[in-house]
């Protein structure tokens, strides 16, 4: 898959997406957004893909931000339309996918660029890493579902500091609080990121699919996510995955999903 701001590669069952933009530290603009959008579509749909990681080029930025020269001058309307677009299109897609997307934060990841980290289904740090949504000193408010996500993440007093004085966390802070799982050196996030990945794989691509679904159903308004979690239970009985699962534990042996 050839893109101008991407890197997209495979890797037996993991599915790499790095963005690759390092002179403007990763940041988001239109194009990047767009691809994004086009990358996890694809890799959602290739069956050989179990798992995604999603990082940035080099070692100081994941993504420092939104592109603010694109939008400086919008409009109130074309403002919202910009969140409405990019939460529909890639920050609600990532967060919805079928397929878990582990984010690997390998330094900056600001306003834009943390948001698309929360919006993976967990998320891993380099030491050098620093997480903030600095949205409000450019006079606007996170975009991209940062109000939300940020929360949901770390509780609400600590997300109200944080988006009120726009600051940063630390790798370590970020762990502390369960912004990220892990925190180690920079040369080591990726081979984290694959042995996650790969411990995902061994297990069923079926099942831990609807697991997303359920686990996000308890934050959608009005969805009863224990009702979510009963009939995806239910479900998952009728499934190849579910007799070879049960089949092979009875058996004494590894499944083969």
């Amino acid at each position: 898959m050839d893109f101008e701001n991407l890197i997209v590669e495979q890797d037996g069952f993991l599915g790499f997406v790095t963005i690759n933009r390092p002179k403007k530290l990763n940041a988001l603009n239109k194009e990047t957004l767009q691809e994004l959008h086009e990358a996890f579509t694809i890799l959602n749909a290739t069956t050989s893909v179990k798992v995604i990681i999603l990082t940035g080029t080099g070692e100081k930025a994941f993504v420092a931000g939104a592109d603010i020269a694109e939008f400086a001058n919008f409009s109130e309307e074309e403002g919202a339309n910009l969140a409405r677009s990019g939460q529909e299109r890639v920050f609600n897609l990532i967060e919805n996918l079928s397929t878990p997307v582990i984010a690997a934060i390998n330094g900056f990841a600001l306003g834009g660029g943390l948001e698309l980290a929360m919006a993976c289904h967990f998320r891993i740090a380099s030491e050098n890493a620093k997480m903030g949504l600095p949205e409000v000193s450019l006079g606007v408010i996170p975009g991209y579902g940062g109000t939300q996500r940020l929360p949901q993440l770390i509780g609400k007093g600590k997300a109200m500091e944080l988006i009120m004085t726009a600051g940063m966390l630390g790798a370590e802070e970020a762990k502390s609080v369960g912004l990220v799982n892990y925190v180690v050196p920079q040369e080591e996030l990726l081979a984290l990121a694959e042995k996650l990945g790969n411990k995902i794989v061994s297990n069923s691509a079926v099942a831990i699919a609807a697991a997303i679904k359920a686990v996000n159903a308890n934050f959608e308004f009005g969805v009863n996510g224990y009702e979510k979690e009963i009939v995806s239970f239910g479900a998952c009985f009728g499934t190849d995955d579910f007799k070879e699962g049960t089949t092979a534990f009875l058996e004494k042996r590894k499944p083969n999903f």
